[in-house]
């Protein structure tokens, strides 16, 4: 099965670097994508919004022959769930990353804007529970990683119109929460809420980690993602 490994903010496809090895190990096709504008100044990424980072996944959809498999970690759930949109015929399946399907208009977040481009803020500017399993020296070694995003990017509402988007199956592998968990939070998250509920085959997976499971845990998440899409096992 070909998987697009969709980054979330302030990474690009290098952060994948130890997922796509297991994967194919499990008879997979990963392509770990670097979405537009990433790391580039304002001059050259101020027209960049996500319309363009969900254009740039349906042309790598329409690129391959059959069905895919999108997995969107953080930010890049919202790309992901924008391409399935687009392209619901040929999304097999749809792994959200300690994050969820967003609604209609809705956007990622607000992050501190610096020369027109949004940097990575720093470990110290996230809650405890979104990295507590990072230790000082995985801090270290992927700070210098990270790259800036298009100012507009994480603010941008996300066009959804195509409803079939809620036949495309879904698993969120939730770092914190499992799924009796989550259900009875999420049906107080308003128009969150209504758009996991509207899915018709949607499942959800506790990993026991913090936000960055890619860095953190890689050989649970790549074995929650080739579970989750139903082959376990090498052909």
């Amino acid at each position: 099965m070909d998987i697009l490994l969709i980054p979330g903010l302030w990474l690009d496809a290098s952060s994948w670097d130890d997922i796509s090895p297991r994967l194919r190990a499990a008879g997979h096709t990963p392509h770990a994508l670097t979405l537009p504008g990433v790391g580039a100044p304002a001059a050259e990424s101020s027209g960049i919004g996500i319309a363009d980072w969900v254009a740039a996944v349906v042309a790598e959809i329409d690129a391959l022959p059959g069905p895919v498999v999108l997995v969107g970690h953080s930010g890049g759930g919202n790309v992901a769930w924008g391409a399935a949109a687009a392209r619901p015929d040929r999304v097999a399946h749809v792994v959200f990353v300690d994050t969820v399907p967003p609604p209609p208009d809705s956007g990622i977040s607000e992050f501190p804007v610096v020369d027109g481009v949004v940097p990575f803020p720093g470990w110290d500017f996230f809650e405890d529970e979104d990295v507590w399993d990072i230790d000082e020296a995985t801090r270290a070694a992927t700070a210098p990683r990270t790259r800036s995003v298009p100012a507009r990017v994480p603010t941008d509402p996300l066009a959804l119109t195509d409803e079939r988007r809620f036949g495309v199956p879904a698993t969120l592998l939730m770092g914190g929460m499992d799924e009796e968990a989550f259900r009875q939070a999420v049906a107080n998250w308003g128009p969150y809420g209504e758009e996991f509920g509207a899915i018709a085959e949607a499942r959800v997976v506790k990993l026991d980690t913090a936000h960055w499971p890619q860095f953190t845990q890689p050989e649970r998440l790549a074995q929650a993602i080739i579970a989750a899409i139903g082959r376990d096992e090498t052909p």
